[in-house]
């Protein structure tokens, strides 16, 4: 009879061949597809808004730091046609800097989303499609930031009835990536933290941050993206990785990390800095890129 350790691990690994095995079939088969040109345009974000049959709409932060766009949707038709629409902040309420990061919130309507910015300052938001603005519920900080802190990836997940909440410091080259995880609790608006732990990835190498976006599915498996940016123009790469688990384990939520990172998928082309899971038929995973002066594209593996 396996151990958790081991009955972790066996899961891991099941879950690891399954997407390799998945991606190996997808990998070519389709194409990136532009969203928009221009550094202002990057994804750094991406979230489920809602898909039917030949159409999925997505929640898109951006990275800007000035007097630019913050969040868009956009519209995949045929999964091969991407319209951009974008959004309008709450009026008389202070921009976000530097966006990073989106995630829905299990258990709610698909209207309402925490995004993250990378000092950690988090953002409970509400999507009013009806006038395309994204109203402010209430702003809170991560806890536990070290200075020089750098996030990049939030997750959450319903595990076992807590919402779990998992985030990253991107690491930088040699310095490691800090996962964190924690409980979050949406009445006192605030993140218990539970634990932490460094963590890197073999590929890219060199100016590589090793976690650039992080994603939870419903049994707790990790997904995550790492990515390497030499400038502006590139060049550009990036993979995809299982990171870990999250289990509740008695009334404790603990971390299994992935003991060996297998890349699912690499791009030599481009900065993946949002995934986000597509459950059902018609589902997959999406991936999009913030290829800084040349815009943003999106892949889809899987789905019809």
């Amino acid at each position: 009879m396996p151990n958790k350790v081991q009955l972790t691990k066996l899961i891991i690994n099941i879950v690891v061949l399954g997407i390799l095995l998945f991606i190996s079939q997808q990998a070519g088969a389709k194409d990136w597809y532009p969203v928009r040109g221009g550094i202002n345009f990057g994804i750094s974000g991406i979230s489920l808004l809602e898909q039917q049959s030949n159409c999925q709409d997505f929640l898109i932060v951006h990275d800007n730091k000035k007097n630019q766009g913050r969040l868009a949707i956009i519209s995949i038709k045929d999964k091969n046609k991407v319209e951009y629409f974008p959004l309008n902040w709450q009026i008389n309420t202070e921009l976000p800097v530097d966006l990073e990061a989106i995630t829905s919130v299990p258990g709610k309507t698909n209207s309402t989303f925490i995004a993250l910015s990378s000092s950690g300052k988090a953002y409970y938001i509400k999507l009013e499609r009806a006038n395309q603005t994204i109203s402010v519920i209430s702003e809170f900080n991560l806890p536990g930031i070290i200075e020089g802190s750098n996030f990049e990836a939030f997750g959450l997940q319903d595990i076992d009835g807590k919402l779990v909440a998992i985030w990253a410091h991107r690491g930088d080259g040699q310095q490691p990536a800090r996962v964190y995880w924690g409980v979050l609790d949406l009445v006192k608006f605030q993140v218990k933290l539970i634990g932490s732990a460094n963590l890197k990835v073999p590929f890219p190498s060199g100016n590589v941050r090793h976690i650039s976006d992080i994603k939870v599915d419903s049994v707790g498996i990790v997904y995550m993206s790492s990515a390497n940016d030499a400038g502006d123009d590139g060049p550009f790469q990036s993979a995809l990785y299982v990171a870990g688990y999250l289990g509740l384990y008695g009334n404790r939520i603990v971390w299994r990390q992935n003991p060996q990172f297998v890349p699912l998928y690499r791009s030599d082309f481009h900065k993946i800095e949002g995934i986000e899971l597509i459950p059902g038929n018609e589902g997959g995973v999406i991936v999009g890129t913030d290829d800084e002066n040349f815009g943003a594209y999106v892949y889809i593996f899987g789905g019809r």
